[in-house]
């Protein structure tokens, strides 16, 4: 059963997310929130695998959310699934960075937003990963040196690492990062799980983000 936290300021947009997992098999709706501020105190209190978050909301937006969620989580933090009404928004580019592990386009059908929630949940490839490399591409260069953080030490990574890493910028699949490499799909999700621990990475997104960050990739490359 996958625990979901749905977050829109929009009452009908909200009551249509809840209504949507409520009648599906698999998932159980733990909480509902129409700002980011009720957004942190729920998740603390429901701690959901899965959150719907909108990104542009008053008051403390999708973003702030997201970061002080992440924050204060313990064990294992929640999943945070963005929703945008389109897909080259500055401010979903905002929350990956800040460690949202997707993004969803608010007209997107229900089988494609339940199959989005069960994505990420699993922790498998960023869903749709190409269109996440155009939003990641389009702003990775706009950003102002003092408005970022300095990157961590690539140098930390081994040779595979780095190869792994910049398939998974480009926006390939696990399986076809292991086609590529010619290892298996599980040795891809192991390559991984350490570059995020060796870089202090919560998501497969902000992975993707700190490779154009660094110039690991550029855009159009």
């Amino acid at each position: 059963m996958t625990r979901v936290l749905v977050v829109d300021d929009q009452f009908l947009i909200r009551a249509g997310l809840v209504g949507l997992l409520d009648a599906a098999p698999g998932f159980e709706v733990v909480g509902e929130a129409g700002d980011g501020e009720e957004a942190v105190r729920l998740a603390a209190a429901t701690r959901p695998d899965v959150i719907l978050m909108d990104i542009r909301m008053p008051g403390v937006n999708g973003i702030e959310a997201t970061e002080r969620i992440l924050a204060q989580a313990a064990d294992r933090p929640p999943r945070v699934l963005v929703l945008t009404t389109f897909d080259l928004d500055e401010y979903v580019y905002g929350a990956l960075r800040a460690g949202a592990s997707g993004f969803l386009l608010k007209d997107s059908g229900p089988e494609r937003l339940l199959a989005a929630v069960t994505a990420v949940d699993g922790g498998d490839a960023l869903f749709a990963p190409s269109v996440t490399r155009r939003l990641v591409e389009a702003f990775a260069r706009q950003q102002e040196p003092a408005d970022t953080v300095p990157p961590p030490d690539l140098d930390v990574l081994t040779s595979r690492e780095v190869e792994v890493l910049k398939l998974t910028a480009r926006g390939l699949s696990n399986l076809e990062i292991a086609d590529r490499l010619y290892i298996s799909e599980a040795t891809v999700k192991t390559h991984l799980n350490r570059i995020m621990t060796k870089l202090g990475l919560g998501s497969r997104a902000q992975a993707v983000v700190l490779a154009y960050e660094t110039g690991l990739v550029t855009p159009g490359g």
